[in-house]
């Protein structure tokens, strides 16, 4: 173990980190999955009977509380909550805008669809479905909303990270079949202009920033130099090797929170990697462990929200 290594693991340890507090804001080992709206006010979750009344997407307040019901209709909801998404039995899926109930299709084949931060714009990946998924070709397509989709890219074994901004898209994929590499690339998709940022036998965690400046992944199963976890900018730069390694979530455009794995059984603890400043600092311990790895952030960047495995139920913590 390098020196660094062992000194970020040792400045993790609970011992020397306070232990954050936390709200239950539902129990009842109710719910897995809840994602935050984006207010940052209250959490979103799927339920129904025999807890609810009927099946649909219900609301509780971060702070806790009566539980009510936000949609009745089950379906894939955007980030900003402007639009639902549902896929269809064929190819078509349909995307409504919730504001007026205007509609459009697209045909998808039941793929995720990936949204700008303005939601003006969208994209979605459709692969071939038999052979080795490191040799299926899947192809890229982009589209405005109401517009008719153009694909923009093929790519092997690999797919759809996000958007960099509202015309610029990180993805990963092999360039041919036989290939034994990915890379990690964005795509203009108005010119067709790449830029490689890393090459590797795979990329995992792929995350961006919510400014789309910084994209953090880790590679395993590679050679040395190349195995790790990596923050590196996608304007282009070096990357950056980070010293701990756990599950992670960006809290807001330069900070990333991350929980170092603790196989023994430890209370998880909760860092913060400030890359601006290239800098760690530890923010406290849970007391508790997160399960399943079911934890995500608060939209502005204050709270985390996670499901207990001490007592199952979803609690909330103010981040310092």
């Amino acid at each position: 173990m390098s020196k660094r290594v062992a000194l970020a693991l040792a400045l993790s340890a609970p011992a020397l980190a306070a232990t954050l507090p936390s709200r239950a804001v539902l129990s009842g080992t109710c719910c897995p999955g809840a994602v935050w709206t984006p207010d940052s006010r209250n959490l979103l979750f799927l339920d129904g009977p025999p807890a609810r009344p009927a099946t649909g997407i219900y609301a509780v307040s971060a702070n806790g509380g009566e539980v009510t019901r936000r949609f009745s209709s089950v379906a894939f909801f955007s980030p900003r909550l402007l639009w639902a998404v549902r896929p269809g039995s064929g190819e078509a899926t349909t995307l409504e805008r919730l504001a007026d109930g205007r509609r459009f299709t697209l045909p998808t084949r039941g793929a995720d669809v990936t949204w700008t931060r303005s939601e003006t714009r969208l994209a979605y990946a459709r692969s071939e479905t038999t052979g080795n998924f490191d040799r299926r070709a899947t192809r890229v397509f982009v589209a405005d909303v109401f517009g008719p989709a153009r694909q923009v890219v093929t790519l092997y074994g690999g797919g759809i990270h996000g958007w960099v901004n509202e015309t610029t898209l990180l993805l990963s994929g092999k360039g041919t079949p036989a290939a034994r590499d990915r890379d990690l690339f964005t795509v203009d998709t108005r010119t067709g202009a790449r830029r490689t940022l890393a090459s590797a036998l795979s990329f995992r965690g792929v995350s961006l920033s919510p400014d789309g400046a910084w994209v953090t992944y880790f590679v395993a199963f590679d050679s040395a130099p190349r195995n790790g976890l990596w923050v590196r900018p996608t304007a282009g730069g070096g990357a950056r090797e980070l010293t701990d390694f756990g599950a992670y979530r960006w809290r807001d455009a330069r900070r990333l929170l991350l929980i170092p794995l603790r196989p023994d059984g430890r209370p998880h603890v909760l860092r913060e990697y400030d890359v601006g400043r290239d800098a760690w600092r530890t923010l406290g311990d849970l007391g508790d462990q997160v399960r399943q790895g079911d934890w995500s952030v608060s939209p502005d960047g204050k709270k985390v929200a996670y499901l207990s495995a001490r007592d199952g139920n979803l609690r909330v913590l103010t981040l310092p």
